[in-house]
Order: structure tokens, then sequence, then C-alpha cells
């Protein structure tokens, strides 16, 4: 009775939501213990690999049909998939998870706030802008962020950038089931970059079921949690929640992987998180308003 209450409150997709993130984070502090043993390629090629398994299973791409015109943005939001996983794994060897998702969320934040002209949508400008200048070692030393690593995280947010912008006109039709198609793609390509550089010990019987675990929570259970999520909250809701993100990633980084960030990277990681919470809320304010005033 209690349990059939909460899923129909306000608060069952919230609560939904929170678990795909920690799934999402936590999958990766679980990817990030594998390194040492089998590389950051070889953990990049279990993720794509396996995760990919399990998308084909759950929504069986085989049925599905694209049309001419969602055959290119098909194929850019596949390649830009598997260039996102594997530039952001490349990133999380030197770089603290906390610090690296929020580099990498610059990039939607950045594709969120271009081509705007309104006043307060430059103060989230600044707002990140400064955020990425305590998180980066710009000329100096404030922490012990790795600049190449930094830099991977970055083109991971690039790569989000273009996932996000083929994604729409990709799955128009199929919706989630795109993701199965998408991940195909990407396995296709850089599953075997990935075993070309991946230790031998990636063939070891105790790593597979390691990279099971790793392709369910990054993958298959945050995915269908996040569209459980979608469908029931409010796009304005939905987006400022998905900016805590990088606090989670944070969280899970210090749980389970001991990284410790110092005063001004937490400082910086508040100051993006903001910066992406103040924009989904003007951006869907905005939209509400010439909404109101085309009707």
């Amino acid at each position: 009775m209690y349990l059939n209450r909460f899923k129909s409150s306000v608060w069952f997709p919230i609560a939904v939501l929170l678990i795909a993130m920690t799934s999402i984070q936590g999958g990766a502090a679980l990817a990030k213990t594998l390194f040492s043993e089998v590389g950051a390629q070889g953990v990049t090629a279990l993720r794509l690999g396996l995760g990919t398994l399990i998308l084909i299973v759950i929504f069986k791409p085989w049925r599905l049909r694209f049309s001419k015109e969602q055959r290119m943005p098909l194929l850019i939001y596949g390649l830009a998939l598997g260039a996102m996983n594997y530039s952001f794994y490349l990133a999380i060897r030197t770089v603290p998870l906390g610090i690296a998702v929020a580099l990498e969320f610059c990039g939607p934040l950045a594709l969120a706030l271009a081509g705007s002209r309104r006043i307060s949508d430059f103060i989230w400008v600044i707002l990140a802008v400064f955020g990425l200048y305590l998180l980066l070692p710009l000329g100096k030393n404030i922490g012990s962020v790795d600049i190449k690593g930094a830099m991977l995280a970055l083109i991971a947010g690039g790569f989000w950038v273009l996932y996000i912008l083929t994604g729409s006109r990709a799955g128009t039709d199929h919706g989630p089931a795109t993701v199965a198609v998408g991940s195909l793609i990407g396995a296709l390509v850089f599953v075997p970059i990935s075993l070309s550089a991946a230790s031998s010990e990636l063939w070891h019987p105790g790593i597979i079921p390691i990279g099971i675990a790793i392709a369910i929570l990054s993958g298959a259970l945050p995915y269908s949690l996040e569209m459980m999520a979608l469908t029931r909250l409010p796009a304005r809701v939905f987006g400022t929640l998905m900016s805590l993100e990088p606090g989670i990633a944070a969280l899970s980084g210090m749980v389970f992987l001991g990284e410790m960030l110092n005063g001004l990277q937490w400082f910086g990681l508040l100051a993006i998180i903001s910066a992406s919470v103040g924009s989904t809320l003007t951006a869907q304010r905005n939209k509400a308003t010439i909404e109101s005033i085309t009707q």
C-alpha cells in the first residue's frame, strides 16, 4: 500500500532520477578500479561492448526502420556516443571523477547558452568560466588536475553536444530504442580501437562479471530509469536535477576511490553546477513565456 502511494507521488520520479545518476557515477567509479588491470581502453571496450549487447537484447534494434533523412544523424550520433565514452574514460585515468564530470558538463551547458542575448544568461556564462578557472591548472598550481586529462574531459563534453544535437533527429520515431542502434555503431568503431590498446588481463574470467556490472550500472539501468523519470517530471525539474550530477560524481569519487578535492575545486564544482541549474531554470521560464505569448 505504502509503495503504491509512493509510486504515484511526485517524489517517485525524483528518487528514480537520483538513483540513475548515482548508478552512472557508481559505475564510473567501479570502472576506474579496473584501470590498473586492463587499462582505460580495456574498460571502454567492456563498457561499450557489453553495454551494447544488453541494449540490443532490451530494445531489439533489428525491428527499427530509419528514414533516409535520419541515417546520417544516426551515424554521427553513434560515433559521438562511442567517442564520448572513449575520451571520458581516458580523462578519468588522471582526473578525479567529480572534476571530469563537471568539465564534461560544460559541453551541454555551452549548447544551452549558445546564441543567447539575455543578461541573465551571461551571468551563467561568467559563473561557468569562473568554475573552469578554479578547476583547471591555468598557469598556477591550484590542485593536482592533469591538463591532458582535463582536455580529454572537455573533448568528451564536445562529443556530448554532438550526441544531443544528432540524437534528437535520429530518435524522432523510435525514442530510447535509438540508443541501442547508436551504441552498436559506436561499439563497432571504438571497441576494436580499445581492444588494440587493452591489457591481456581483459580476458581474465574474473574481469568479465565486473565488466557486466559496469555496463549495467553505466548504461542499461540508468537509461531505463532516466526515461521513466523524464516521462513523469516537467523538463525544468528534470534538467535541474540532472545538473547535480557533477556533485554526485565528486561524492562517488570520494566514497569509492578516495579522491579528495580541495576547497577551490569544490567551489569551482559548485559554480558549474549553479550555472547549469540557472541556465536550465531560465531557459524553461523563457520557453513558457514565449509559448504563452504565441497561443
